[in-house]
């Protein structure tokens, strides 16, 4: 029976990119594996910036403006734009 493949978490992923880095960072593969293990880490990267850039859209803040509060957009610069 085949096993149902799940999108890997965020933690996952960044665990397995810190993996890779420490591997690399060791230099003891050769050039083949070395390239494959970068190229595997750019996908994680990729990955990880998709999953953030996801949160960051869905996050919201709640603001009190003359004593109601109203839910806008979260902004990483500090702007309230909605």
């Amino acid at each position: 029976m085949a096993e149902k493949k799940t999108e890997m978490s965020f933690e996952e992923a960044l665990e397995r990119l810190e993996e890779i880095v420490g591997m690399l960072e060791g230099g003891d593969h050769p050039l083949d594996d070395s390239l494959d293990l970068f190229s595997e880490g750019i996908k994680l990267v990729k990955f990880c910036n998709s999953k953030i850039d996801k949160v960051e859209k869905s996050v919201k803040k709640l603001v009190n403006e003359n004593g109601e509060l109203i839910e806008k957009d979260f902004s990483v610069d500090g702007s309230d734009e909605a």
